[in-house]
């Protein structure tokens, strides 16, 4: 399995409202982008390569569950992220989580 085919697979164990890159016409809904790679170098070639990445939810719902079930999700797929922020957007009503993680690939 590629390292995108993890990905997406992790977020359609929350749900199929996600995009890869762009924001979606919902009221809830992850998007995830890839961000580069991290890669190993053992004699002159790639040994290990491992894809760093971002998730955003955003949603008008408070207290999300998906906030849990995504972080249940990597932990089960055995995915490195980290939770790095929420904030409340006063324009559009949306609270935006957001996530970085690393997945080998």
């Amino acid at each position: 399995m590629t390292w995108y085919e993890k990905i997406i697979a992790v977020h359609r164990e929350v749900t199929d409202s996600v995009s890869h890159v762009r924001r979606l016409n919902s009221e809830r809904y992850f998007v995830w982008q890839e961000d580069g790679d991290n890669v190993l170098h053992a004699s002159n070639n790639h040994a290990e390569r491992a894809m760093q990445g971002s998730t955003d939810l955003y949603t008008k719902i408070e207290f999300d569950p998906w906030v849990e079930e995504l972080g249940i999700a990597f932990d089960k797929a055995e995915i490195s992220y980290s939770y790095t922020f929420i904030e409340y957007e006063e324009d559009t009503g949306f609270y935006h989580h957001s996530w970085d993680w690393e997945v080998l690939g």
